[in-house]
């Protein structure tokens, strides 16, 4: 963390802790109560998840965040006068660089995710959340929509439940959101950071080629036509996944029987 000044002088509050391993990088929101975001907490975040994706040994990049809410929005000051355009640089910044992470991305929530908060954590893989956690984009009661929630609501929860979510500004409860699959799992207030242990372990007793490549099978064929999507995936599975060291052992440790010791490549 480190103190911030805003461009008219006045300090704004450090945002993020970043906790390192050799596998997962923990990300954790630091501006509680309800962990707002501005400009200057944006790019933070942004410079964060640029260094983590050039770590080709992760398995993981957990975000999470201190407070009784995961975060309430974008500062509202940072949408008006000359501070909008790099808001919004900002903002998709953030996006671009999450996006371009090839490792899993986790989620850890609890109380309110609104606005970029909502977008932020739904983003993720895997959208861990407490019983506590609600879930909404409120943009259109300022008359404005949120251009990622657009993008990739779709992608979650399909057009008709997107078209709803951002016409009326609903906010959900975590179970509620599970329905519908904004999120993948609730469990009880108190447990969270149990069960993202838990998730977290899972994916780091995997092989951390494996995972990225999987995860670029999924991207890579989304809303492809089968014979498309086919062509591509025998494309990456032969000329690529085979020749992993990783797919050599844990072939063969299938084979005999043993647990894999994985290389990472």
């Amino acid at each position: 963390m480190r103190e911030e000044i805003r461009s008219d002088g006045t300090p704004c509050t450090p945002v993020l802790r970043v906790v390192e391993d050799v596998d997962v990088v923990r990300l954790t929101l630091m501006h509680p109560p309800l962990n707002i975001l501005t400009v200057e907490g944006l790019e933070e975040l942004r410079q964060a998840l640029e260094l983590a994706a050039l770590r080709p040994a992760l398995k993981a990049v957990v975000l999470a965040a201190e407070g009784r809410a995961f975060s309430a929005g974008l500062a509202v000051e940072d949408h008006l006068g000359n501070r909008a355009t790099g808001m919004l640089d900002a903002f998709h910044g953030v996006f671009q660089a999450l996006w371009a992470l090839e490792c899993p991305t986790v989620a850890a929530v609890q109380g309110a995710a609104l606005g970029i908060g909502a977008e932020l954590a739904t983003f993720c893989d895997i959208v861990i959340a407490d019983e506590s956690a609600s879930f909404g984009q409120p943009e259109i009661r300022a008359a404005v929509f949120p251009p990622i929630a657009v993008l990739h609501y779709p992608r979650r929860v399909g057009p008709a439940r997107t078209l709803r979510l951002l016409l009326t500004g609903q906010v959900l409860s975590a179970a509620a959101a599970e329905r519908i699959g904004l999120v993948d799992r609730v469990v009880p207030v108190g447990t969270l950071a149990g069960a993202v242990d838990a998730e977290v372990n899972r994916l780091r007793s995997m092989s951390a080629v494996a995972l990225r490549l999987t995860k670029r099978a999924v991207r890579e064929t989304l809303g492809l036509p089968f014979d498309e999507g086919l062509a591509v995936l025998e494309d990456l599975y032969r000329h690529t996944v085979m020749t992993t060291a990783d797919a050599e052992e844990g072939l063969r440790a299938f084979v005999e029987h043993r647990k894999p010791i994985w290389r990472d490549r």
